[in-house]
């Protein structure tokens, strides 16, 4: 299993914050990285709710992914799943109110766990563990990036 955590202190509040990322439609709109989403069935935002997302590849392809809630606790605590090619993955979306600078501001972590489900996973964790990590990571700090600059004219500072 491996795990990539990234941090963000975005000036605004985790509520505003929490509406942006539960807003599936608008999705495609402010992360730079989503062409497209499909949301998969009816009925409000929470556990169970599915959606896919074409995100742009590396190579400037796209690909598909679809995202599951597992866990939604507003406006502090979103968990998704994934499923990929060898792997499973759940994503952590962490929202916690600090104050910086004599302002209120929110704190913003995302963690990505991948676990390999196949043989074949397994050995590319081994052999591109590294590359796949900083990929993740770049990813997950440019959605981060995408969150603060939708969340308004407020400047969001990296933590980790």
């Amino acid at each position: 299993m491996s795990t990539v955590t990234v941090s963000a202190f975005i000036e605004a509040q985790d509520a505003d914050l929490w509406r942006l990322l539960t807003d599936l439609p608008a999705r495609a709109d402010w992360l730079s990285a989503v062409d497209a989403v499909e949301v998969l069935g009816t009925g409000a935002f929470g556990p169970g709710t599915v959606w896919r997302e074409t995100r742009a590849r590396p190579d400037g392809g796209t690909e598909p992914e679809e995202f599951e809630v597992i866990e939604a606790v507003a406006p502090s605590r979103l968990v998704l799943g994934s499923r990929g090619a060898g792997a499973d993955y759940r994503i952590t979306w962490t929202l916690r109110t600090v104050e910086r600078r004599r302002r209120g501001c929110t704190e913003v972590t995302v963690e990505q766990e991948a676990v390999p489900t196949r043989a074949y996973g397994r050995v590319l964790a081994l052999i591109l563990g590294g590359l796949a990590a900083r990929a993740v990571e770049s990813a997950l700090r440019r959605d981060l990036a995408d969150l603060a600059l939708a969340a308004g004219p407020a400047r969001s500072t990296e933590a980790a």
